[in-house]
Order: C-alpha cells, then sequence, then structure tokens
C-alpha cells in the first residue's frame, strides 16, 4: 500500500464528507461540500503524479484509481442532479458510460488485463470535475435565487463540453481495447 494507493483509498473516504456537507441546509454547507470536493479531486492529481515520478504504479492503482474517480464525480451528479442544478438525463448519459466501462473494465481483468485510463477518459474527468465544481458553486439549488446568468452559462458550457468527451472517450476506451474481450 504506497501512497497513491493510500490517495486512493482517502478520495474514496471523502465521498461521503462531501455528500452530507452538500445536502446540508445553507450556502455555508455547500461552500464546505465544494472544498472537501476540490480537495478530493486534487487527491487525483497527486496520486498520478507521485506514482509516475517514483515509479510506483500498480495495479491496484491502475483498478482502483478510476473507480474512485467515477465514485467522487458520479456523487457529486446524483448530488447536483437531486439539487436541480444538473438536468437528470445529462447525469444517466455520464452514469451509463460509466457503468459501460466499468463492466468492460471488469471483462478485461478477467481475461488477464488490466487496462489504466487513457487521455480522452483523464481529460473527461478533468472537464467532469470542473463542471461539477463551477455547477456546485454558480447554478443556485431550485428556489434559490440566481448568482447571474454568465456564472450559470460556464458551468452549463463546461457541463456540456464534459458530457460529449464522457461519450467520446467511452467509445473511443472500448474501439482501442476491444480485443480484449473475445466474443466481440
Amino acid at each position: 500500500m504506497n501512497l497513491p494507493n493510500k490517495l486512493t483509498l482517502l478520495r474514496i473516504c471523502m465521498i461521503p464528507f462531501f455528500v452530507i456537507f452538500a445536502k446540508l441546509p445553507g450556502y455555508g454547507m455547500q461552500i464546505v461540500a465544494v472544498i472537501i470536493y476540490v480537495l478530493a479531486c486534487l487527491t487525483d492529481m497527486l496520486d498520478g503524479k507521485i506514482a509516475r515520478s517514483q515509479n510506483l504504479i500498480t495495479n491496484f492503482g491502475k483498478f482502483m484509481d478510476p473507480i474512485a474517480d467515477k465514485l467522487l464525480v458520479m456523487s457529486a451528479m446524483i448530488v447536483l442532479t437531486a439539487q436541480g442544478r444538473m438536468p437528470d438525463w445529462v447525469c444517466i448519459l455520464m452514469l451509463a458510460r460509466e457503468f459501460l466501462v466499468s463492466g468492460f473494465r471488469l471483462v478485461a481483468v478477467e481475461n488477464g488485463r488490466v487496462i489504466a485510463a487513457g487521455p480522452l477518459g483523464k481529460l473527461k474527468t478533468v472537464f467532469q470535475m470542473a463542471a461539477t465544481i463551477a455547477l456546485m458553486l454558480f447554478v443556485p439549488i431550485s428556489g434559490e435565487p440566481p448568482l447571474g446568468p454568465v456564472p450559470a452559462l460556464i458551468a452549463n458550457i463546461l457541463m456540456y463540453i464534459a458530457m460529449a468527451l464522457t461519450v467520446i472517450s467511452g467509445a473511443d476506451y472500448i474501439l482501442r481495447n476491444k480485443d480484449c474481450i473475445s466474443d466481440m
């Protein structure tokens, strides 16, 4: 259990605290939730940098890091959808991609292959994290007064870019690795 893997597990452990604070009333609680979420997002960047720079890449990390990312981002999207800050269909589309790729990864593991995230998948995660942070900061919870049209517009543009990257990276992931499933 090296440092990058510990950071991955820490990210998973931060999720319940983020969700609890995100569901509490009041702008102050929303800010605490955003801080926890941003710190969790930063552990993703940090664990990867440490793993690569110190040659600490493990199969555990290749497998768990993307799962931790998915759990974190999908938790945020579900909270945002429940709060009326993200359209449900966008959340469902992104969840569907994550389940599809995770299932694909499990089949690959059964065939003795651990597939690390590719560049498009990493870019997708960055945009999903940026979009969820922007939505939390700039799109009010249903029934609250708006913060202004420009911040909300930027948050929504980031969300749609993240959605497009989600679909594109999912298709790319499956096409690049279809050889690991013999029945395809």
